[in-house]
């Protein structure tokens, strides 16, 4: 069984590894790959921090939008960190539309089916009630990213 970090209070992660392969190493950009590992560590905000670097340089569109949906995913979960459900709330359901207007099911060999469901069941307790702060916070699982199958990976200029 994978060991547990309690990351905050009511905040869980799985660590366990590998979370990306060479083939990625070898197509993906740094910032990219940093933010993953921070991310799985339960750093989100220096996640978010990794990925906005390379957001704000000069990237594809579509390149842009994905970054910007981790980017509001993972500070989703330092506003629960931080003990913000309301900011929380409003940082995943950003992330949610910009997904869903990617209309793609993999996108940088992140399985973003996956991760969208992975992200409703550590965060959708934030949408059943008109104001979060209401509620007690339940003990989370958030996402673990890992990028699929490396021999189908494409570079990222």
């Amino acid at each position: 069984m994978p060991a547990l970090r309690l990351v905050s209070y009511n905040v869980r992660i799985q660590m366990t590894t590998p979370f990306y392969t060479e083939p990625h190493i070898l197509a993906y950009p740094v910032e990219y790959l940093a933010g993953i590992d921070l991310y799985n560590a339960g750093e989100f905000h220096a996640a978010h921090d990794a990925w906005e670097e390379r957001w704000m340089g000069p990237v594809a569109p579509d390149e842009k939008l994905f970054l910007q949906a981790m980017i509001q995913s993972a500070v989703a979960f330092h506003h629960l960190q931080i003990g913000r459900p309301g900011a929380a709330r409003q940082m995943y359901l950003a992330a949610k539309e910009k997904f869903g207007r990617l209309g793609c099911k993999v996108f940088m060999s992140l399985d973003l089916e996956d991760y969208q469901a992975q992200l409703d069941r550590a965060l959708s307790w934030l949408t059943s009630v008109p104001d979060p702060r209401t509620i007690e916070q339940p003990t989370i699982d958030p996402p673990v990213i890992r990028l699929i199958d490396g021999s189908s990976v494409s570079t990222v200029a």
